[in-house]
């Protein structure tokens, strides 16, 4: 019987230990882009300052969390804000937890009421105008629930850009996605497989709620048609992450980010 147990406990050690191993590697492969103590590799753009200047304290860690808040602003007068990881990525799967918090900004726009995003393909801030509201992206729009209205989650706008979606070229500013919708201050967090300029998926719980091809940017307008001539190509296939401040007070938890094989 000693034996026996023996050889069983052999054999058990063989076959889990590779797999335990294995989900160790897994799990090593993420990055945390927000180390919950300074904002160090990141880049502040807040529209009508400089870049670098973090107009009233907008960005900052508290509690282990980067927060975005309005409490130094006497209105927000459209100052549209950015914060850029300081490293382009292409393919990867990019997961951030967050969480809407308390009222938005004076005279912040309607249609920014729990409202952020996080803008994928960016250009580098550099680029960026001192008065240009948003980086030419590809952005996975952060909605939280109003408490009464379907306000779906990980939809996609396109500010200077266009995106292939069901075979066609899809050239409307915001479409949404499939998720459910969370009200109040819940944790939610939204994944984005992202492999260059094949495919995007949004994923919430699992599941993906919304996904399409070929990001590229748009000639329509002067910026992005000034990008596409110094890159010699419309099409996006890597760039910037960066997070956005939107006249609503919202908290990031995790930032985290797997680089995928190309």
């Amino acid at each position: 019987m000693i034996r026996i147990l023996l050889t069983f406990a052999l054999v058990f050690a063989t076959f889990t230990a590779p797999s335990f191993a294995a989900e160790k590697k897994a799990d090593e492969k993420w990055i945390s882009l927000f180390n919950g103590k300074d904002l160090s590799d990141w880049t502040i753009k807040i529209k009508g300052y400089p870049l670098g200047e973090n107009f009233g304290n907008t960005f900052r860690v508290e509690d282990g969390l980067m927060k975005v808040r309005y409490d130094q602003y006497d209105k927000f007068d459209r100052k549209f804000g950015h914060i850029f990881y300081n490293k382009p990525f292409s393919h990867y799967v990019l997961r951030v937890e967050y969480r809407f918090v308390g009222d938005q900004a004076p005279e912040g726009e309607g249609w920014a009421l729990r409202n952020s995003g996080a803008m994928l393909h960016g250009e580098a801030p550099e680029t960026m105008g001192v008065d240009q509201d948003f980086p030419v992206s590809i952005e996975v729009q952060f909605l939280g629930g109003n408490g009464k209205d379907k306000r779906t989650t990980a939809n996609l706008c396109t500010p200077g850009t266009n995106v292939v979606m069901d075979g066609k070229l899809f050239k409307p500013h915001c479409t949404s996605s499939t998720s459910p919708t969370f009200h109040g201050d819940q944790w939610v967090t939204v994944e984005v497989e992202v492999r260059g300029n094949e495919v995007m998926k949004h994923i919430i719980n699992g599941e993906t709620v919304l996904e399409y091809t070929q990001p590229q940017l748009d000639e329509r307008d002067a910026h992005p048609k000034e990008l596409a001539e110094k890159a010699g190509d419309i099409m996006l296939s890597g760039g910037t992450i960066s997070l956005q401040s939107e006249s609503h007070p919202i908290d990031f938890r995790k930032v985290e980010l797997k680089v995928l094989e190309e």
